[in-house]
């Protein structure tokens, strides 16, 4: 008869703590040796960090590749609309539509207004989009219609228009619409952090920044990213040695503006200049805003695109 298999010992002693605290039935005792537990891992955790960084300075090139993190990116859904920057299809595409005047070197003119009766708050970040945007303007919505003003806007040389939306006298929302063709972008506006609000924060310049557009994958991404970088002049000044940043993480934008710090030839830090917010896309919309009668690209609906976590749209 063959003998059964004995149970697997624990290899160290992190899993036999986790083994006796399944044992234990006293309440009180095992909320004590749950901390001892969490302690014991992050002990482990830590230890294996220094190990990994002897093992790196020892060995440089040659130590063993990292292990990969687990995170929801990397388990991301596969998804048809995913393009790369040199899709054929995809240069194509961008040099004959709307936004294809700003990628000839077209430079900026953009307007910045508010919604109807606006708050204090909201002239507070207006005045801090006119500092981020280099050569923005800014005009008082004074009671007119948005279709009004585009129209204005336009015939005046303006290439694109930004609204701030407000609700209870807090900005959030953000209307991108360029012009005179469009796309038009509503974006929800939120986490709002002003540059005085940040430590040891630096003083920007007018220098034109430079634009970095990370993880923006779809066809959708793509748009938006190009509707966000058309705010900015096409050739940065790097003398200035500032960027702004609009990262894409699960499909919210979030919005940094740094400056290089060169310490030496081999060491360059950023200093953040500030401001702090966070967009997420609502809706694209072909040509100017139109909210009665405009021609949607992509329209967010909760019950039927946030079914599952790992799946994006940008």
């Amino acid at each position: 008869e063959q003998m059964a298999e004995a149970p697997s010992e624990p290899k160290t002693s992190l899993e036999a703590l986790g083994l006796r605290l399944k044992n234990i039935k006293n309440r009180m005792k095992r909320k004590e040796m749950h901390v001892e537990f969490k302690k014991a891992k992050t002990k482990e955790k830590r230890e294996a960090r220094k190990r990994r960084k002897r093992e790196i300075e020892e060995l440089g090139d040659q130590a063993p590749p990292s292990k990969p993190q687990i995170t929801i990116e990397s388990m991301r859904e596969a998804d048809d609309t995913i393009v790369h920057s040199d899709d054929e299809e995809v240069m194509a595409d961008e040099a004959t539509d709307e936004l294809s005047g700003y990628e000839t070197g077209k430079p900026p003119r953009v307007l910045v207004t508010t919604s109807l009766k606006p708050a204090g708050d909201t002239y507070k970040f207006a005045e801090t989009l006119i500092n981020v945007i280099p050569g923005a303007e800014f005009h008082a919505r004074r009671g007119f219609e948005i279709k009004t003003i585009i129209k204005e806007a336009a015939a005046d040389g303006f290439t694109d228009i930004v609204v701030i939306n407000e609700d209870r006298k807090q900005c959030n929302g953000l209307v991108i619409s360029h012009l005179p063709d469009g796309p038009t972008a509503h974006f929800k506006l939120s986490s709002i952090q002003y540059t005085d609000e940040i430590a040891d924060h630096g003083r920007a310049t007018n220098h034109y920044p430079e634009v970095l557009l990370n993880n923006f994958h779809t066809r959708l991404g793509h748009q938006v990213g190009r509707v966000l970088r058309a705010l900015f002049h096409q050739k940065p000044e790097f003398q200035g040695r500032s960027c702004v940043t609009f990262h894409n993480q699960r499909d919210f934008i979030f919005f940094r503006r740094h400056r290089y710090i060169f310490r030496d030839e081999k060491e360059v830090g950023l200093q953040e200049l500030g401001p702090r917010f966070t967009l997420k896309l609502r809706s694209l919309q072909k040509g100017t805003f139109d909210s009665k009668f405009g021609e949607y690209e992509w329209v967010h609906k909760r019950g039927q695109m946030d079914t599952s976590r790992r799946k994006f749209q940008l």
